[in-house]
């Protein structure tokens, strides 16, 4: 009786576990199954939360003060300055990025754990002072001492007496930013483009002659009156500002879609003509195809230093646009690829014998089935950007000259040789965060695979 109980009992737990069986679950266990893809991914998380935390974390400006009576926060708040009432009825300004903390006659004063800013120099500790060399402080008599434990500059400093740990951990803001953000652009337009391609192929998309080649025209139009037009407010904008290049850019694409409209409107009234009433396929998918293999016959890098140099004033925002817009054929393959596949399955015919519009098969039904190729091609293209950020902050045409980055103080290792600090600590911190994106973008392909079941 008792052995009967129990095998009901374990025929329950089987159809329970096949009733809440799921892929995520599923692909969730087995990337925990390799392990260097999971500890690569929980290393990331540090990075992300470290990149967040790093103006409070590495800054010359205290998280707590007592000076006069007076309690300040200089590194968590939201204004520059603080006055400060005198017994005499005078008052004094506190500028926080100007005062000289670590020589403050305060009553109590908690330092970060890296008391320095990544662009601030100690003059003290100038010319390449090494991690194990001698570090010296200056007290407030001027005197020169030996560099206290909590003001040491533990990886050294570079030629202005820049600490470099500071300006590691600040660039890991900068470089995870880059390179997260730049492959947002680029899997926008990878996957819009890849699934346009794949769904509706050369023999899918039908309309009339007409419309058709007005259609054709008005892409020229809108190109013309988008872009051509208005092609040195796009050069200003790359001069001015990263925000100005956005705006210019955001009007150029609405003109753009706005000429676009027109023409299609006036494509389906030239679409009713008689002669011009032919049903024709429209060639999405040799359209998109040709731009991709345009873009990736061409030297990748090199192409993103020519259109750098159009930019006359080095930005961040400039640097995400230039490499996401230039690095989206891989996701657009991966995605033309995967619903080429499902655009024949049974799901998408039943949904096609429903009468579903095409944009909710698309993006609804095939869409969330053919993300698992291009996930792990944006895993791939994170530490692609990185390496790209590097390599251009390293030439000297990446970031602005200000903005600290991993491969700008590699640029920086390049003055003195023997600073070998300035070189081995930003490589190997790029090292690090691109192999753990290869890792995990390995652990993703595997885990998404339901073929490689282990």
């Amino acid at each position: 009786m008792e052995e009967k109980k129990s095998h009901i009992e374990n025929e329950k737990i089987e159809l329970g576990s096949e009733k809440d069986f799921s892929f995520r679950k599923y692909a969730w266990r087995q990337f925990k199954k390799n392990k260097l893809a999971y500890y690569s991914f929980r290393i990331l998380i540090f990075l992300i939360i470290l990149s967040v935390i790093s103006p409070v974390i590495a800054t010359d400006e205290p998280l707590y003060c007592k000076y006069k009576g007076v309690n300040m926060f200089p590194a968590f708040s939201l204004f520059n300055k603080c006055e400060i009432k005198n017994v005499d009825g005078s008052s004094e300004i506190i500028q926080y990025d100007i005062t000289d903390w670590k020589r403050l006659d305060a009553t109590t004063i908690i330092f970060a754990p890296v008391a320095y800013a990544a662009n601030k120099t100690d003059y003290d500790n100038a010319d390449y002072v090494s991690p194990g060399g001698g570090q010296v402080f200056k007290d407030k008599e001027g005197k020169l001492l030996k560099m206290p434990i909590k003001f040491r500059h533990w990886l050294g400093t570079g030629k202005a007496g820049e600490d470099v740990l500071s300006g590691l951990i600040n660039g890991t803001r900068i470089s995870l930013s880059i390179g997260i953000l730049s492959m947002l652009i680029a899997s926008f337009l990878g996957i819009f483009l890849g699934a346009m391609a794949g769904y509706f192929g050369d023999h899918k998309l039908q309309t009339t002659r007409g419309s058709f080649w007005t259609m054709a025209i008005g892409l020229l139009m809108a190109y013309y009156y988008g872009f051509s037009v208005r092609y040195y407010n796009i050069i200003d904008g790359f001069a001015t500002s990263g925000i100005a290049v956005l705006f210019q850019l955001l009007i150029s694409i609405l003109i753009f879609l706005s000429v676009l409209y027109l023409f299609y409107m006036l494509g389906k009234r030239v679409g009713e003509i008689s002669f011009l009433s032919t049903p024709v396929f429209i060639p999405v998918d040799s359209i998109v195809s040709r731009i991709i293999e345009i873009l990736i016959s061409m030297p990748l890098l090199i192409l993103i230093i020519s259109i750098s140099a159009i930019a006359k004033e080095r930005s961040i925002i400039n640097l995400m646009v230039i490499i996401g817009l230039t690095s989206w054929t891989g996701i657009a393959r991966l995605t033309r690829a995967e619903f080429l596949r499902i655009s024949n399955l049974e799901y998408i015919q039943a949904a096609k014998s429903m009468g579903f519009k095409e944009y909710r098969i698309i993006f609804r039904h095939a869409l969330p089935n053919a993300l698992a190729p291009a996930l792990v091609a944006i895993a791939f293209g994170v530490a692609s950007a990185i390496l790209i950020e590097s390599s251009l902050s390293f030439l000297g045409i990446g970031v602005p000259p200000e903005t600290i980055t991993w491969g700008a103080l590699l640029s920086a290792g390049r003055e003195q040789y023997s600073a070998w600090w300035l070189v081995v600590f930003p490589g190997l911190a790029i090292f690090l965060t691109v192999t753990i994106y290869n890792l995990l973008g390995e652990g993703l392909r595997d885990a998404l695979d339901p073929r490689l079941k282990k």
